[in-house]
């Protein structure tokens, strides 16, 4: 299975109201490539299904945010709002809250809602 394949695999396991830190997902993989996740992560072809949302930064902080837009002709790539310049951390922190995951100043409490995988 590829690198990302396995990244997705693992992260739809996370529950709604939890989360997970780039560096937990890589070690679950036994990898140590946190960064790859997150590149995995804004490139996430699986979404919503797969809830790359719920994957955070180690100090707590949220992290970004890239929501793809859909509905474009197959041909045709897909988009990221990262790469327009459209932020995506505000919808990243409503997603967290709408599954009652506290967010204060842009930061979780990884003591109460880190989901061990």
């Amino acid at each position: 299975m590829k690198f990302r394949e396995k990244i997705y695999k693992t992260a739809a396991k996370i529950p709604r109201g939890k989360v997970t830190t780039y560096k937990a997902l890589a070690h679950a993989i036994n990898s140590k490539a946190y960064r790859a996740v997150g590149t995995a992560m804004n490139k996430n072809p699986h979404w919503p299904k797969v809830s790359c949302h719920r994957v955070i930064n180690s100090d707590g902080r949220v992290g970004g945010f890239a929501e793809q837009f859909r509905g474009r002709e197959k041909s045709s790539k897909s988009v990221t709002r990262a790469k327009l310049g459209v932020s995506g951390v505000k919808k990243k922190i409503a997603l967290l809250r709408k599954e009652c995951v506290e967010v204060i100043n842009g930061k979780i409490d990884l003591k109460r809602f880190r989901y061990k995988l």
